[in-house]
């Protein structure tokens, strides 16, 4: 299904019945990433996977910023009437979804982050020599978006005031010490690290994610 809103047209799937959960995919990807742990998760909740502007089926853009892809996601929920949803993102997913839960306060009813970063000095020097270098191929803004942005402060950290649950891989290419500085500054945040896991291989393709969201979001 398509919609627009914020001036974009985005692309996205629904499934299941029941309490709303929100899905948002990491850069360079899209809702499909989701969909081992969708199968697990529409049994309880009616989940919604978006495709982010200029990602997967969604409308191509120019310049990418997380604010705007925030702003996106707030336009959304509003647009469909989805009332107090659970919102999980990953990666970049994550990175809107902190801004969207400061931005926006009363918003959601509990925030999910996996592997979000809080500027581009979270991630591990090898991975980010990595993105600089491919963003000398890639033409779209993906990787350039990582280069400048995103700049989540304490201020804003300590302005999210729904239950909030983080989580990173042991392996994760974000810094250990950013994830845990997430959850510090987030009151009562609950901290999950996945041992053994980098940065996507227990979300994408995996119900492992779904499993531990079932653990902490009620019925």
């Amino acid at each position: 299904m398509f919609i627009t809103v914020n001036g974009v047209k985005l692309y996205y799937e629904k499934h299941g019945s029941g309490r709303p959960l929100i899905m948002v995919h990491c850069n360079s990807m899209s809702h499909k990433i989701f969909r081992r742990a969708v199968g697990v998760l529409e049994k309880r909740f009616t989940v919604y996977c978006p495709d982010s502007r200029d990602h997967g089926r969604s409308e191509k853009v120019g310049t990418l910023h997380y604010e705007d892809m925030a702003e996106d996601m707030f336009r959304f929920i509003e647009a469909l009437g989805i009332e107090k949803p659970v919102f999980y993102g990953f990666s970049d997913g994550g990175i809107i979804g902190l801004i969207l839960a400061y931005e926006h306060p009363d918003l959601l009813s509990a925030l999910i982050v996996s592997g979000a970063s809080l500027n581009p000095g979270s991630t591990k020097d090898l991975p980010m020599k990595f993105f600089k270098f491919w963003s000398h191929f890639d033409r779209s803004d993906k990787m350039k978006i990582m280069m400048r942005e995103p700049d989540i402060t304490d201020e804003m950290l300590e302005g999210i005031t729904v239950p909030a649950f983080v989580t990173a891989g042991e392996k994760d290419v974000i810094k250990l010490s950013h994830t845990q500085h997430i959850a510090e500054k987030i009151s009562g945040a609950q901290l999950r690290i996945f041992e053994k896991e980098g940065h996507s291989g227990y979300i994408m393709n995996s119900t492992k994610i779904a499993d531990y969201i079932l653990s902490v979001i009620p019925e």
